[in-house]
């Protein structure tokens, strides 16, 4: 992460929030705002809340598969930290690259980077098929497509990389090459940690969980503001305004969630105004849920607390790549803000 990664990305999202707010009503979001509904705010509180615990319970239950031990407590506080991370640095990905590397211990590097994309890869799948569900339940109901032809497309277009890059994974390579040796790995990994019988049902439900979580703590923010979301409505717009925290511009997709959210609200008949609102006390809220992470931080536990780094002797263990030296400058810079 070069140094300007950070000033770049705080002035994307600060440029995007100024457009919408002049652009877009931002004086009826300011007054949706200012009459927060503080019930509704702590129900989205308590969502999110819930949402990281469940999430938290998923990479636990992926780690060990991959014969990586972690405690509950242990799962949750790194989860916790890699959230806080991930919300006040760029990249959206840095709290999950901290929490992989203070955890390799019991299952080297590249099995605690595994366990870290597939928990963070099953949750995307779940909200993905959600939203696949609910366009196909909203166009059976009603007969008409709930979004606009090009947004069809896209999404179609999405699913089609999805499927690709599940079938290039899929398909078994030959030669001894470094490529052949990852992509190797990562099926065996994909098999043992999602996969495996007894395992994908607990994985699904803990996904679903965390999905209804998060989708509520959005309506409920909602809610706050002043705008009640259809059920169906959604569960059409949410995941695609969480889908575009994902795109890496700015500091935990500020500006591109709002701007999402103010796109898609008027399909649902709301203005664009209640959805700048809605999508910024979401960014607050989720904000606030983060927090227990400075505990975590402030605390700074000792390796291998709580049974972290305690390897599963029952899982086989693998011959791993080695990961990147200790002494590279990024990987010194995340250990020391994410240790």
């Amino acid at each position: 992460m070069s140094r300007a990664a950070l000033p770049a990305r705080l002035a994307v999202a600060a440029a995007l929030l100024a457009l919408l707010w002049t652009a877009l009503a931002g004086g009826e979001a300011l007054a949706r705002l200012r009459g927060l509904h503080p019930g509704w705010a702590l129900a989205a509180l308590a969502a999110l809340s819930l949402q990281t615990v469940l999430a938290a319970l998923r990479w636990r239950l992926t780690a060990a598969r991959l014969g990586i031990g972690l405690g509950r407590r242990r799962a949750l506080g790194e989860y916790y930290l890699a959230q806080l991370v991930n919300q006040t640095l760029p990249g959206g990905m840095l709290g999950d690259v901290g929490r992989a590397l203070r955890n390799a211990s019991g299952g080297g590097m590249l099995r605690a980077g595994q366990a870290v994309m597939l928990e963070r890869l099953m949750g995307n799948a779940v909200l993905l098929a959600v939203l696949l569900g609910a366009v196909a339940a909203a166009l059976t109901l009603s007969g008409q497509p709930p979004l606009p032809g090009w947004l069809l497309q896209a999404l179609l277009a999405c699913l089609g990389a999805v499927a690709l890059a599940a079938a290039l994974v899929g398909l078994p390579r030959g030669g001894d090459g470094r490529l052949a040796r990852l992509a190797g790995s990562l099926r065996e990994a994909l098999r043992a940690g999602l996969l495996a019988r007894g395992v994908l049902g607990r994985q699904i439900l803990l996904s679903l969980g965390t999905v209804a979580a998060n989708l509520a703590g959005f309506a409920f923010a909602a809610r706050a503001t002043g705008t009640a979301l259809p059920l169906l409505a959604a569960l059409v717009m949410l995941p695609m305004i969480l889908f575009a925290m994902l795109i890496p511009l700015s500091i935990s997709g500020w500006g591109l969630r709002e701007g999402a959210a103010a796109a898609l609200f008027p399909m649902a008949g709301f203005s664009p105004g209640a959805g700048l609102a809605a999508s910024i006390a979401f960014g607050l809220i989720f904000l606030l849920a983060s927090l227990p992470g400075l505990v975590v931080l402030l605390r700074r536990p000792a390796p291998g607390r709580d049974g972290g780094g305690a390897g599963n002797a029952s899982q086989p263990q693998e011959v791993e790549e080695p990961g990147p030296p200790a002494d590279c400058p990024r990987i010194r810079l995340i250990k020391e803000m994410t240790r």
